[in-house]
This record gives structure tokens, C-alpha cells and sequence, in this order.
């Protein structure tokens, strides 16, 4: 995993849950939501191609990328 900005590790330690998100354009992006990365990453590395996002969000809405599966 990258090194986190100081907003990334805010949000990965007060995330209310994980969403992992696929699709170049928005009319072609879906959305998964996740309780836990590792749930969210282990649906990114089902598909297997490393193009996966993973963001944390907040109770309050605020999110950021941590990695991509």
C-alpha cells in the first residue's frame, strides 16, 4: 500500500465503511459497500485485474482513496 496523506489515514481510521468502486467514466462506474478493506479488497482481487478503488468513508461523509485492488 502507498503512503497515506494525513486526510487518507484520517479516514481509514474513522471509516464507517469501504466502498470499491470500478468504471473509467461515471455513466460506467459501479459501487460495492463494504463493513472492512479487507472485504472490500477481497472483491477487488476476485476480479483480478488491480483496477479496483477503495475508499474509506466517514460517518460524516468524507472519503479518500487508500488503495486499489
Amino acid at each position: 500500500m502507498k503512503p497515506l496523506t494525513t486526510h487518507e489515514e484520517f479516514c481509514l481510521k474513522n471509516a464507517a465503511h469501504f466502498v470499491a468502486a470500478r468504471g473509467r467514466t461515471p455513466a460506467a462506474r459501479t459501487r460495492e459497500q463494504f463493513a472492512t478493506l479487507p472485504e472490500a479488497q477481497a472483491y477487488g482481487t476476485a476480479i483480478g485485474d488491480g483496477r479496483t478503488m477503495i475508499y474509506a468513508v466517514t460517518d460524516l461523509g468524507h472519503s479518500a482513496h487508500i488503495t486499489n485492488a
